[in-house]
């Protein structure tokens, strides 16, 4: 038995010995995906003195995106990209890459990337964006699309496809007629609003596009009441075609890729709050599993494996813009 003493002294060992460390906080998906696109996005330029549509396109968008979020990010990755979209001029004379120097699409992406800064605060010129608008017009074909992925009409991060790089241009032409103040964009806007309401929504990227594009404006030229109709389709194709496992393919019944996933996700973020409270739940529900899915897919690097089509090939390309979209959809930012 211990006397008043030996207790007194294992009473004293147990206050002042010290507790375990606490272990540290382990980043979110979404930071894990920003610090690996901080690295990623300002090699590519460095490296091989050229500027691409993955990198310095979609994956400069994410990242302008958690910029806006107030993710930290260290100074000096954004410098060579900033500069490179602030130019729109000099795109068409960028050197390009084997297999990704389509200079319409990169036209499109490069925009796209330059709407995105704008809307940070990391490029003040509206003029920029105007004539990176201008530049997208000789580019829509009669129909109203801009056309793109030539070979897969139904698309890929890198390659978008009609239907997503019309919903890009668009939203690039809706922010310029918006700076510019005038008309100019009123045409092709209408053209493109009534190819997107003619375009299927059978595939998970055409009904994502319609979705989008139609929350960029709050509508369509033309009839309402069609408009609410194809993108209420659009809702249903995307909700069929979820898969067990919480992602999507390009299809019902697609093996799940996160790329298309990452659509899905930023295209059912447009009906919070805006139906009812059994479609409300219902919405929550995919959202939920499809983030599981995206976060389960994460490589251990930050980034995503990439979705190509066809499916298991290996291409940086896809993978820099496949990784772009899917930390897109974790914030939830629709750029």
């Amino acid at each position: 038995m211990l006397d008043g003493g030996g207790l007194y002294l294992i009473l004293l060992a147990a206050l002042t010995c010290p507790s375990p460390a606490a272990e540290p906080k382990q980043p979110s998906p979404e930071q894990r995906a920003v610090a690996y696109l901080a690295k990623e996005v300002p090699a590519w330029s460095r490296e091989n003195h050229c500027f691409s549509c993955h990198n310095n396109g979609d994956a400069a968008r994410a990242l302008f995106a958690a910029k806006r979020l107030s993710f930290t990010i260290q100074n000096g990755v954004f410098d060579d990209t900033i500069e490179w979209l602030a130019r729109p001029r000099a795109w068409d004379g960028n050197r390009g890459e084997p297999g990704f120097s389509d200079k319409k699409l990169a036209r499109i992406q490069f925009a796209a990337a330059l709407g995105a800064a704008f809307n940070t605060g990391l490029v003040g010129d509206k003029q920029a964006l105007i004539e990176a608008a201008e530049m997208l017009l000789p580019d829509q074909a009669e129909d109203g699309a801009w056309p793109a992925g030539a070979g897969n009409p139904l698309g890929s991060p890198a390659t978008y496809g009609p239907a997503l790089a019309t919903r890009m241009a668009r939203r690039t032409l809706l922010h310029a007629r918006q700076l510019a103040g005038d008309d100019r964009f009123r045409g092709p806007l209408s053209r493109a609003d009534q190819w997107l309401l003619k375009a299927p929504v059978k595939s998970v990227i055409g009904a994502a596009a319609l979705i989008l594009a139609h929350s960029d404006s709050d509508g369509f030229a033309g009839s309402k009441q069609a408009a609410d109709e194809k993108r209420g389709a659009a809702f249903e194709t995307i909700s069929a075609a979820q898969s067990s496992d919480g992602g999507w393919g390009p299809f019902k019944n697609s093996p799940p890729e996160p790329f298309d996933t990452a659509l899905a996700l930023l295209s059912l973020a447009e009906f919070r709050g805006t139906q009812d409270a059994t479609n409300n739940h219902r919405t929550e529900n995919l959202i939920v599993q499809g983030r599981v899915f995206l976060i389960k897919t994460q490589l251990p690097d930050g980034g995503w494996p990439e979705t190509t089509r066809p499916p298991g090939m290996t291409s940086y390309a896809q993978h820099m813009s496949t990784s772009g979209w899917a930390t897109l959809a974790l914030l939830g930012i629709t750029d």
